[in-house]
């Protein structure tokens, strides 16, 4: 009842200068990502309300082209919403029943592996996949999109609970989500809040 996102969110997606061009200048649409390692499955990534972060892994993962940061408008619509308790119940059906496939099927279980800074989360996106499927098996309404809390980086400082790269990220499965797109602003330092 609670999973549709009531209100428009802002994401920023890192990109290269020439995937920045095709989407806001020729109208392309971002590709949905379908690596096996995927935090939260296959689709569109955005990082919500973070231009910064979504700025900085374009820089680390586009090194040789010229990194860029595309806007968007998001409508979550009926959102697999990690940050609700609620969810956790459906994930552990998932779960369970992509451990026991693979036991019939004696196969080894995906997992997790990588560095903080480069995490590899192909446990996390195969019951997540699985979970889609599920729906789509038991003729529930398929999710629009993923929403997740990860905190990544080291502590801020000493003894800290706040890590440095902390982001809310944002798989957008049904296209129709994203609203617009739109080239970020430069922050305007000329401008003095009183």
């Amino acid at each position: 009842m609670y999973q549709t996102l009531p209100n428009l969110i802002l994401g920023f997606h890192g990109c290269s200068r020439e995937t920045y061009e095709k989407v806001l200048y020729e109208h392309e649409e971002l590709s949905s990502s379908t690596n096996d390692y995927d935090w939260l499955g296959n689709g569109i990534y955005f990082w919500e309300n973070s231009y910064a972060r979504a700025l900085e892994w374009a820089q680390t993962h586009k090194a040789d082209e010229n990194p860029s940061v595309v806007g968007a408008v998001l409508d979550l619509g009926f959102c697999l919403n990690l940050s609700d308790y609620g969810c956790t119940r459906a994930l552990k059906i998932a779960y369970n029943q992509l451990k026991c496939e693979s036991e019939y099927a004696e196969t080894n279980l995906p997992q997790n592996s990588g560095k903080n800074d480069k995490p590899l989360r192909r446990l996390d996106c195969a019951v997540i996949e699985r979970l889609h499927e599920l729906n789509k098996d038991l003729h529930r309404p398929s999710y629009d999109s993923v929403r997740g809390i990860f905190y990544e980086g080291g502590p801020i400082y000493p003894n800290s609970g706040i890590y440095e790269k902390t982001h809310i990220q944002i798989c957008v499965r049904n296209p129709n989500c994203i609203k617009g797109y739109f080239a970020p602003k430069e922050l305007n330092d000329d401008f003095v809040r009183i």
